[in-house]
């Protein structure tokens, strides 16, 4: 291990994130540049820096702002966006994937940010952090720009695993709603089911059980449960935390950063026609402006790992510096709220919840 001379007291006072510098498709350069953004808006925040150590001494020393805020860590290793998460696993423990998510369970710092292979960092973190217990499948829940009064509604399961049944939709409603809490302060999320239709009659057999169990344990879990959704209703108002199987929510997260980057090609098509739609663009600068912030992924870039005993984001891979800054601040964010141990004890009351419920129905099965 080596660390930058003069950055000892990185860790005095701060909340400490270890980023993964290598996984990002625009190499570290850009994760330090993001980083920086992140450290002179917030003096609060540290970081240890995961990556070969001659690389990130320099590219830390250009950025003033990062004195005595680093910690590096050497590790020559990088895990590409083709690794096999498999391979990553049996060859990848001089990694800085591995580092970073090392230093997590090393309670060294609080939360890893990377923005590298998305397969691979969910092994790695549920082989490493391990799993809470009572968790069957872990999630990665995303925000999603809505109409909700906090701009954004939130998203999961988007891609951690293809299949979930009722009680792992219970589960990833219960970890959203936490996350709800604790990242953007509603006290009682709505949380809808995402389904082909919105009547109690639709769906496949276990978003039906998964619809009756999230209604029975909304009231003792203080959350509002608003019944099947549609996908209409993911950038609405009806619900603040949607829920669905990796499988759909991952379909449904490409369809929308597809859709997205064809409006925009389509806008500039648009205002490139004529003289008179050029005029037009000009006049709707300001405007354009505010709509391209309002809609911006880089702004809300971070999917978060739930049911670990640790808190992972993933960054988009093609983050710039923006993106990379505000995914530290979702990790800071939910550091500072106490996420993982509320989380924790969320998912052990459910587990007991249900334990209990088990015990009744054997109790009083044999009088009924």
């Amino acid at each position: 291990m080596s660390v930058v001379s003069d950055n000892a007291k990185a860790g005095a006072g701060r909340t400490i994130i270890s980023v993964d510098a290598m996984g990002g498709d625009r190499g570290p350069a850009t994760v330090v540049a993001g980083i920086a953004r992140s450290a002179k808006k917030n003096p609060d925040i540290g970081f240890i820096l995961h990556g070969p150590i001659d690389e990130l001494e320099r590219l830390v020393a250009r950025k003033k702002v990062l004195a005595g805020r680093v910690e590096i860590r050497n590790a020559e290793g990088v895990v590409s966006m083709d690794d096999k998460p498999s391979q990553v696993m049996r060859t990848g423990k001089s990694t800085s994937m591995w580092s970073a998510i090392e230093s997590v369970r090393n309670k060294e710092a609080d939360v890893c940010v990377s923005c590298g292979n998305t397969g691979a960092l969910m092994m790695l973190s549920v082989v490493r952090l391990r799993k809470l217990p009572g968790v069957n499948r872990p999630a990665i829940a995303i925000l999603w720009p809505s109409r909700n009064p906090q701009g954004f509604n939130i998203m999961l399961d988007v891609g951690a695993d293809i299949r979930a049944d009722e009680h792992d939709l219970l589960q990833y409603a219960l970890m959203g709603a936490s996350y709800a809490r604790n990242g953007m302060n509603i006290q009682r999320p709505r949380i809808g089911l995402l389904n082909v239709g919105t009547e109690e009659h639709k769906g496949r057999a276990e978003l039906k059980s998964a619809h009756d169990l999230m209604a029975e344990n909304a009231a003792t879990s203080n959350f509002e449960f608003v019944g099947f959704v549609e996908g209409g209703d993911i950038p609405g108002d009806r619900a603040d935390v949607i829920v669905t199987d990796g499988f759909t929510g991952n379909v449904a997260l490409k369809t929308g950063e597809g859709t997205a980057n064809l409006i925009g090609s389509l806008l500039r098509e648009a205002f490139k026609f004529s003289p008179l739609s050029r005029l037009a663009s000009v006049l709707a600068f300001t405007s354009m402006q505010r709509l391209k912030k309002r809609i911006d992924p880089r702004r809300v870039n971070g999917g978060v790992f739930l049911g670990l005993n640790g808190t992972v984001v993933k960054s988009h891979g093609s983050s710039d510096a923006t993106g990379v800054s505000a995914a530290v601040k979702l990790a800071f964010t939910l550091s500072q709220s106490g996420f993982s141990e509320k989380l924790a004890a969320r998912v052990a009351s459910a587990v007991q919840l249900q334990q209990d419920a088990e015990t009744s129905g054997d109790k009083n099965g044999p009088n009924t």
